[in-house]
């Protein structure tokens, strides 16, 4: 539980390569990883949203999480991803992380009352994972109620962490950290769109799913004092989010085809159900690969 409470960065979600006969890529995720160290990444999650983890069979979830960890072989923590369709496939995920070796266990649990969903994190503590870390997910609300949040820091030592992401998420990083005293780990998600102003409000870690040398770049000036220069270096990044961060879909297509043009993924190949990534996002995401492409290269020359 130290590790995550020290964890400070750039922590990657990890997209699932698949194969032109749609099998898990072993081999192209730990490229991936390998080449996310080299650009100076804090940790990983995997697999979650941008995974497709509803996608994943057990025993693909499975694969993937030990590709990571083999990949990473302990130079990095690897958060494991719980969620699930369901309560029962959740808490048997959850299990097979924490026999893994991940350093922490992600879940995102649908909300409904405060007392139901205390029942379903007393489940997954009653595992006793390293570290629990609840994924506030809400792309249209506010999310999980502080309250309620507030009260499970208090009841259950392995709640140490949280994913955000509402809207807006800025105010709700505030009003966790200030509650907390910053002793509840704050980790920013689908708004990092909004990534200098979540490192203005203490944010620990910012969890994008590509671009790592760009991320990590932005986050090295602003830890160096540099905010001018890291948010110079943001807006630059501004026109490549704006489209993928459309819907989630849509992100999806954008890096595997970015991770394919890096030649780090052998297809793009996103599994169904999708939305439709017609040719007029073809044409779209090509011409932003080819600008992120060209910063990337930049900033790997400074």
């Amino acid at each position: 539980m130290e590790t995550i409470a020290a964890l400070r960065g750039i922590v990657t979600v990890l997209n699932t390569p698949f194969t032109d006969d749609d099998r898990v890529d072993a081999d192209a995720l730990a490229a991936h990883v390998e080449y996310a160290l080299r650009s100076g990444v804090a940790g990983f999650l995997v697999p979650a949203l941008a995974s497709e983890v509803y996608k994943l069979t057990a025993g693909e979830r499975g694969l993937v999480v030990r590709t990571t960890l083999d990949a990473t072989r302990g130079r990095v923590p690897v958060i494991g991803g719980a969620t699930a369709a369901s309560a029962d496939e959740r808490l048997a995920a959850a299990r097979q992380l924490i026999e893994l070796g991940c350093d922490g266990v992600l879940a995102a649990i649908p909300y409904t009352t405060a007392a139901e969903y205390t029942q379903h994190v007393a489940a997954l503590a009653q595992l006793q994972p390293p570290l629990l870390m609840l994924q506030d997910w809400d792309a249209a609300g506010y999310g999980l109620p502080l309250p309620l949040i507030l009260d499970l820091f208090d009841r259950f030592e392995a709640f140490r962490s949280i994913k955000i992401e509402v809207v807006p998420a800025g105010v709700k990083y505030s009003q966790v950290l200030d509650a907390t005293g910053g002793r509840l780990h704050v980790s920013g998600g689908w708004a990092v769109t909004q990534m200098i102003e979540a490192l203005d409000r203490g944010v620990h870690t910012l969890m994008p799913t590509g671009l790592h040398p760009i991320y990590t770049r932005i986050y090295r000036l602003y830890q160096a004092g540099d905010r001018a220069a890291a948010a110079a270096l943001f807006r630059r990044l501004l026109p490549v989010l704006a489209f993928s961060n459309q819907h989630l879909d849509i992100s999806l297509h954008f890096f595997k085809r970015l991770l394919h043009r890096q030649g780090l993924y052998p297809t793009p190949r996103v599994r169904e159900p999708v939305l439709p990534f017609d040719a007029y996002h073809t044409r779209i995401a090509d011409e932003l690969i080819e600008y992120a492409l060209d910063l990337t290269r930049e900033v790997d020359r400074l």
